[in-house]
């Protein structure tokens, strides 16, 4: 009976997931002004798991969740096990510019993973997450009355959609049951559209539509170690790094711009340049942990990232740069982030809520550019707790981000946003022979 139920909770998963991404389609990953600029919002990586911790993950060992921030992590699992994780996130977020308001709200999928195990200690894991995502929509109004006694009201519509996704391929194994080690192949792929439209009120004149359409391909590397020891009792330290490598994006970038009257329209730029020989790349990021855990009662963790774009160039490729009155420079992105779990009794059979994990975390995010000489900044606090769903490491992870991007300062826009992440860990004994007929 319980094997039948656990087929319908995985049936019923699958069948969400379908529902999602067809739902999905034609909507924005992401939404935000910021994410005109480069390739878009970086998505804060990680499952349900890593998320409700903050963000942490380059030194965590649970064998109860998949964790692909580190691939050397993916050694921390039942030797036995076929392990999936599938995450959803609705974030809602108010816009506030000078005495300006606006708010809009997301629905996204930011991951699907499978993890299996090789030989003994090793492990392998396939999955999908989005990289980055663009998606915004603004108008502004000409002010300047010279231009406007001459040509009449111009308004100017920009807006833009499209993501770049990452499907990786990840390995670990564990040496001297202390140091794990593993490695990373990620394909990176996605389309963006970034379009501008400038119309007059007068029809005398010709509205004037530009843009670029990007094709994105990459492909790069990433790895990770970790290494466990023992404090003493059932308290452990772990230490990790990850480092992946910076890689040229590949693909197209076509910028054109056209003059409409009526239904003609006149081509007045158009051009499609081969990515990969500008070298218009992705930073490489570095990234260390340390954590500490009471078995399998409580851990706390800390991470720190750097990702170098200042070499990229893609603050001065089409498509990429922002050209107008928001002077767009490519930056060093940092992150500071620390996490905290407990567990009251994972072995409780009176009280469900003593068998729940419950965690916390705070972030501190440097975006990788600046704006008109500006460092954008995200910070915020996250919450969290997974359910146990029948036997073994199955569960259902709820999480909440309150966070905030920017300030109201310096002419630039202010983002306060509530996230909400909702995990499915699922969990089952696949690799067993069977002892009996």
């Amino acid at each position: 009976m319980i094997r039948k139920i656990e087929k319908i909770f995985l049936f019923s998963v699958f069948l969400v997931m379908g529902v999602f991404v067809y739902a999905q389609d034609g909507t924005y990953g992401s939404y935000s002004p910021y994410s005109i600029f480069g390739v878009g919002d970086i998505s804060k990586q990680g499952t349900a798991y890593n998320k409700t911790m903050g963000g942490v993950g380059i030194a965590s060992r649970n064998v109860r969740f998949i964790n692909y921030l580190n691939p050397a992590a993916l050694t921390a699992r039942d030797s036995l096990a076929f392990m999936a994780d599938f995450g959803l996130s609705q974030k809602n977020t108010v816009y506030r510019q000078g005495d300006l308001r606006s708010a809009n709200n997301t629905f996204n999928i930011y991951d699907f993973i499978m993890s299996f195990p090789i030989w003994k200690s090793s492990a392998f894991a396939v999955g999908i997450t989005p990289f980055s995502d663009v998606g915004y929509d603004f108008s502004h109004i000409e002010k300047s009355q010279d231009i406007i006694g001459q040509t009449g009201n111009i308004t100017y519509d920009s807006y833009g959609n499209g993501s770049v996704y990452q499907v990786f391929a990840a390995a670990g194994a564990t040496f001297w049951k202390n140091l794990s080690v593993g490695a990373e192949l990620i394909y990176y792929f996605g389309n963006i559209d970034k379009i501008t439209n400038m119309n007059y009120s007068d029809a005398s004149y010709r509205s004037i539509n530009s843009g670029s359409e990007l094709s994105i391909r990459g492909l790069t590397g990433k790895f990770g170690l970790q290494y466990e020891q023992k404090l003493g009792g059932d308290v452990s330290m772990v230490v990790g790094a990850t480092y992946r490598l910076g890689t040229n994006m590949k693909g197209y970038a076509t910028n054109y711009r056209y003059a409409n009257q009526s239904s003609v329209s006149d081509t007045l730029y158009h051009k499609v340049d081969t990515l990969g020989y500008e070298k218009i790349r992705i930073g490489d990021e570095l990234g260390l942990g340390i954590s500490v855990k009471g078995g399998d009662k409580w851990s706390a963790e800390f991470n720190y990232t750097r990702s170098d774009w200042r070499k990229t160039d893609i603050d001065g490729a089409s498509g990429f740069a922002v050209k107008g009155d928001m002077d767009f420079t490519a930056s060093v992105s940092q992150s500071f982030r620390a996490g905290f779990e407990i567990v009251p009794n994972r072995n409780d059979i009176r009280y469900y809520l003593r068998r729940c994990a419950y965690r916390a975390g705070v972030y501190y995010d440097q975006e990788y550019y600046k704006v008109n000489g500006n460092g954008i900044n995200k910070f915020g606090i996250t919450l969290g707790v997974t359910l146990p769903v029948f036997r073994w490491y199955n569960g259902l992870t709820l999480g909440v981000d309150f966070g905030q991007r920017s300030m109201n300062r310096n002419s630039l826009i202010r983002e306060q946003y509530v996230m909400f992440n909702i995990g499915f860990n699922i969990h089952d004994i696949w690799f067993q022979k069977p002892r009996y007929n």
